[in-house]
């Protein structure tokens, strides 16, 4: 097939750049795809952090060789960080530590935090773009799937983080007036994000069901790669298929039925709980 053009040009001709994290979860590929919808040349870097649902990392690859298919080329990366993110402890990496269930807000949910995980990522990020702004004489936007789904347990992942991270990486490097962060997603929440992407997929022309397939949001898939449907993340992503009133075409280990019926439970209890 031949390569369509999603590249938008800016105002003097250069092509608007894009570089991102691309965990291969559901949030990261929907901005994958937001961003090839606005028109963005986009280049990915995937980690490898030591995490026990790398299974992620060859969901990203499958979507990267769909949209490849379909006639759209991203350049994806993987980088290997497990020796680094190895020192620290968390329940997402360190072995002998089960990764907790329940409703994402829960208290024991801050066990699946893997410190500074984010800083780091950005870090990465911010010199890559920097190096492809060098390059090619253009400005890059690092963008990043962050919500506000994510802000009561994750605090990387909250706005004046960001705020903090851009400046600090501002004041650290030459010609850094040329990359901003850019969080389409920071106001919204999975649900949100789920409506943005069917958006976007029909404006490419691909197909919705295809893309989350090819995705994982589980922190804890059993031996066949298969989704619990019962970790926070899991039950946030039930949550907003349901909402959208489509039927996840993710595989979970028990039917659809129950996970979503174990989802609705779950938020029904926080819901009484916050009262």
């Amino acid at each position: 097939m031949e390569t369509q053009s999603s590249n938008t040009q800016m105002d003097g001709g250069a092509v608007i750049r894009a570089v991102m994290a691309f965990s291969g979860g559901m949030d990261s590929t929907a901005l994958l795809i937001h961003l090839l919808a606005e028109g963005y040349q986009v280049n990915c870097i995937s980690y490898n952090y030591g995490q026990k649902h790398v299974i992620e990392l060859e969901r990203a690859r499958q979507n990267i060789a769909y949209l490849k298919s379909q006639g759209y080329h991203v350049e994806h990366e993987i980088t290997d960080l497990t020796s680094t993110i190895g020192l620290f402890h968390s329940a997402l990496t360190t072995e002998g530590y089960e990764v907790p269930e329940g409703h994402y807000e829960e208290e024991q949910m801050k066990q699946t935090v893997v410190p500074n995980r984010n800083a780091i990522f950005a870090s990465i990020l911010y010199g890559y773009a920097l190096s492809i702004s060098m390059k090619e004489d253009t400005d890059v936007i690092i963008a990043l799937g962050v919500h506000s789904g994510d802000h009561e347990i994750y605090p990387d992942c909250r706005p004046q983080f960001y705020e903090a991270l851009g400046k600090a990486f501002r004041i650290g490097n030459w010609e850094s007036h040329r990359v901003s962060f850019h969080l389409p997603y920071i106001e919204g929440d999975k649900e949100s994000i789920l409506r943005d992407a069917k958006i976007s997929l029909n404006l490419l022309g691909l197909d919705f069901s295809t893309i989350f397939k090819n995705t994982i949001t589980s922190y804890n898939p059993d031996s066949m790669g298969r989704s619990s449907g019962r970790s926070g993340a899991d039950i946030e992503r039930i949550l907003a298929f349901h909402a959208i009133g489509v039927r996840d075409p993710l595989e979970y280990a028990e039917s659809w039925e129950t996970v979503l019926d174990n989802a609705l439970t779950l938020d029904n209890e926080r819901g009484v709980a916050d009262e």
